[in-house]
This record gives C-alpha cells, structure tokens and sequence, in this order.
C-alpha cells in the first residue's frame, strides 16, 4: 500500500458529516498529518495510528436516536486532546455524562457567538466579550455539560457554542470551524493542534518525498513495477515519484483512448520519453475505443464501457511486457489520492470496489496478481501539485485543471464520434486559450467545453446553419468537494464566443453554465 508512519498525528473519527475532509484540509494546511477514520473503525485505526490527539467530526444523524454514532471508549481513556465538533460536540458530551436533547430551536448558516472566557482554543484570535461570526448546521443541542465542563462560548440558539474541560483538555464547538463560512475556523484548529495537542508544521512535501522515495525502495526491491498512465496530474506525479526511486525498474504504460484534450497525447509521450527519460509504452487504441462507443449514450454505460477497454488493453501490454525477458512486473503503480481512500471506507457505504472510476478509468483486475504502490494515497489533490513542484514537473502540467479518465466521452453528451470529439477539442482548446490570456487559469479550479446533443438554427454571414451548441463551464474551489461557478465579466464571454464561432466549424452557439456544485455531490461533469 505504499504508506508512511506518522509519530506526531491527529486522528480524524468521521460521522458521516459531508465536509469532513475539510478538517482533515486545515490539520494538513497547519502542517501537521491526519487521517479521517469512520467511527466504526475509529478504535482500530486509534491503536494502529497512535496519534497525539483526535478530532471528532459532525454527522447527520441524532446523538439521542438509538443505535446513533459513538466514539471509541479507548480514546477517551487515553489522556490524549480531544476536539468534538457538533456532532461530535454532542455525543463527547453523552459519551461522558452530559445530555443532549432535540426539539429546541436549530441553527443553520451563519450565527454570531459571544465568548464569556479565554481558552487556548482561540488565543491570539478572539477576545472575552467579543462577538464572532461562525457557521452552525445542528438541530439537536447539548442542554447539560458533563462534569469539569465549562461554556467558553455562546450562541442565539447553541448556549454551549463552545465547551471544555480544560483540565482534561477537552474541547467542543457547537460550530463548524474547517469550513470557509467560519473566518477564523482554519486559526482555530490550528491552535487546538499546535497549542494544545503541542504538535510542530513539520508534515512538508520536501519530507514527504524522501521519505516515500525511501518506502518505495524498500516495498520494491528489486521488482519491476508497471505504472497505468492516464496523462493527468496524479499518475504522472506518481510516476515521475518512482522513476526517482527505483529509475528503470519503472516502465509506463500510456493507453491512449483517443479522447483527450488538444495535443495532450503527444505533451504526455514528450515529457516522460525526451525529459524523463523514463521508459514508457504508448498505446494508440482510439479505433477500438470509438467503435465501442458508437451510439452509446448512457453516460454511465460509457464509463463502463472505457474501464472495461482500458483494462483489456493494459493487461495485453503487460502480458507484452512480462515476456521480454527482463523479468514479469510484480507491481502496479496507480496514483489513488486520498479522498479516493477515504471514500473506500466510508461507513456510508462508498463505492470500495470502484476506487478512482470517475478519476481513473480502470481498477487492478485480481487475475493480474500484482501488488499495488499508491504513493500518493495520503495526499489531497492540491498536495500532489506541490509534490509534483517538488519533483520539478513543468507548472503548466502540475496547475493543469482536473481532467476525468472518460475523458471528452462524458463531455460529449450523446453519441461519441471522432468528428465531434475534434469540434470539441478545437473549441476547448480556444477557451482555454483565452482564459490563460485573461490570467485567470490559475483561479480557476475546473474550465472545460461541453459539447451538448443539441443542434440549432443559425445565420452566419449570408448562410444559414444547423450546427452543435457549445457549453463552457468554469468553476471555482479549494478542494473539489464544493464549487460555484466563476462569474466571468460579458466581455470575456463574448471574447470567447466569438472566437469559438469563428474559428470552429460545426458550432454556432455558446452558453455559459452557472450552476453550483453543493456539497456533497461527486462530481459535476
């Protein structure tokens, strides 16, 4: 599995709150490593991790239904910093005696708390007396702490917005801290680890590297190791990772589906052969997968379809591979990141079987019989930029937007074709173009081209026309798992509109899409 052990570490118990992650982000952005465990797991990964302190998430369900989420008794018998955070507000405050009760007045949005004492929860941000702007999801509340616990803070409708022991050094919000809506929420878990849990920002990429360059070496020895190379960021970093490891021992394999962005193919296949020099197999099977494709336009049953392709086509290469005397592979480099890690366990029931299949394109077939090596299976995606800036990768390919596995397939709505998947690519190509020329590439998190089923009437010139309507799509973000769209000014709308009537033939129209992507949904292809 490729993993590092973590001395100084926070354990993150989830229960089932969809911006969990975000804690795990501030944690990871104070410098200190943590991992998100569900509760159901928690005492496992507990003993297993031995962290410094651990935070308990909010959740969805109600500490006083019956059979409702509990934490590990181990954790609290272990004298260790505890954070609790709505949810996990309420059951600390069960768990140890407290009570909690539904039935009052909820809180959902923004909310002022008022600080009635000092604690080192806050220090250096807030002041006793002061009011402060927080984010509150909760409909249950805790209506009597447990024994030691003190209200540090209060709301309108949460008397115990903040609580703690402080003597035990447990600490409690009935608020959200890790996400943006909180303004000083990112300080805050900062100081809980620094402060109180008394870890030091020493979780730096430059470590990470060396460390996982060591733990490669190791897990590898002598073996050969076959890496599946989509072209995006994360196989590629994880690539670039283990050539610097084992060199040679490494050798890729590109499956080139046909449906990649403007000349992306051939960046790819000069990168790792001219400035790498790390070996690597490119595969051109774009016939096949465009005959497969043909007339299918469940967007669901294309994905299968380009899964089920990508793997057939890997494992004849490796079949090649492992017979040119040199030795079969005996492991297979994937660049599963850690939200795809986090999702795979999920007590909710996430998709295990499926890591990475909106990502990626293919899982490891067991019949293959080959270890894994995932080295950036404890990393978010913007982690992997900075690894990939520490490895030297080109900023032009490291900042590159996400780009899905399916490809343009799942931007085709529809049929897929070689014609239209070359319209999109020319209009693609042309709004990036333009959103690099307005300096806003690297604001961006997402920008692509869709082109829809949809054909429309037109005039252009003295002709009229029957051609593709054109979608763009742009949308801002920190981390992937929430995202509003950019609200580009008319002129550059206009800009590019006019660009991609002009210069690509088979659309006559282009519409901006402005819709949001709300937590807790997976993707918005």
């Amino acid at each position: 599995m490729t993993e590092i052990a973590h001395p100084d570490s926070i354990l993150i118990i989830d229960f089932g709150s969809q911006v969990t992650q975000l804690i795990a982000r501030r944690v990871r952005e104070a410098g200190v490593y943590c991992e998100i465990h569900p509760f159901n797991n928690a005492e496992e990964a507990f003993a297993r991790m031995g962290p410094k302190g651990v935070i308990f998430s909010g959740g969805p369900a109600s500490v006083t239904a019956e059979g409702s989420p509990r934490a590990p008794q181990a954790v609290f018998d272990s004298g260790i910093p505890l954070l609790g955070i709505c949810y996990g507000q309420q059951t600390m405050c069960t768990q140890l005696g407290g009570t909690v009760e539904g039935g009052h007045a909820a809180e959902f949005g923004r909310a002022d708390v008022e600080i009635k004492a000092a604690s080192p929860l806050f220090e250096g941000l807030w002041e006793v007396g002061g009011r402060y702007p927080v984010w509150m999801s909760h409909g249950d509340r805790v209506t009597q702490l447990p024994h030691g616990f003190e209200v540090i803070a209060t709301s309108e409708n949460a008397p115990f917005a903040i609580a703690a022991d402080e003597s035990r050094r447990y600490y409690t919000t009935m608020f959200h801290p890790e996400v943006v809506h909180t303004p000083d929420g990112a300080k805050l878990l900062s100081n809980f680890v620094h402060k109180i849990v008394g870890l030091k920002s020493d979780w730096t990429m430059a470590a990470y590297r060396a460390e996982m360059i060591r733990k490669i070496r190791d897990e590898v020895g002598n073996g050969r190791v076959l890496c599946a190379l989509s072209g995006g960021v994360d196989s590629s970093v994880a690539a670039v990772l283990i050539h610097e490891a084992i060199g040679d021992q490494l050798t890729c394999v590109f499956v080139d589906h046909g449906m990649m962005r403007l000349n992306e193919a051939d960046e790819v296949i000069k990168m790792f052969r001219d400035h790498y020099n790390i070996p690597l197999v490119h595969v051109d099977a774009s016939d096949l997968f465009l005959t497969e494709l043909a007339g299918e336009v469940d967007p669901e049953v294309k994905r299968k379809i380009i899964g089920r392709l990508f793997i057939e086509v890997f494992e004849a290469e490796a079949a090649k591979i492992a017979s040119d005397g040199k030795g079969a592979p005996a492991f297979l480099a994937q660049g599963t990141l850690y939200p795809d890690v986090i999702e795979s366990v999920s007590f909710s029931g996430g998709p295990s079987v499926t890591i990475k299949s909106h990502h990626n394109v293919g899982g490891l077939p067991a019949r293959m019989n080959m270890k894994l090596v995932e080295p950036l299976r404890e990393l978010f995606k913007d982690e992997v930029r900075v690894l990939g800036r520490e490895l030297g990768l080109p900023e032009r390919f490291v900042g590159r937007h996400p780009f899905p596995g399916p490809g343009l397939a799942i931007r085709c709505p529809g049929g897929v074709t070689r014609e239209k998947l070359d319209i999109l690519r020319k209009a693609d190509a042309v709004y990036l173009d333009e959103i690099r020329k307005a300096g806003l590439y690297d604001v961006i998190w997402q920008a692509f081209a869709v082109l829809l089923p949809v054909q429309t009437v037109g005039v252009m010139g003295d002709h009229r026309t029957y051609d593709f309507v054109c979608a763009l799509r742009a949308v801002t973000s920190v981390d992937g798992m929430t995202a509003d769209f950019y609200p580009y000014d008319m002129n550059f709308l206009g800009r590019t509109a006019t660009r991609i009537i002009n210069e690509v033939r088979g659309i006559n129209r282009v519409v901006y899409d402005v819709t949001s992507k709300p937590p807790g949904t997976i993707e918005w292809e």
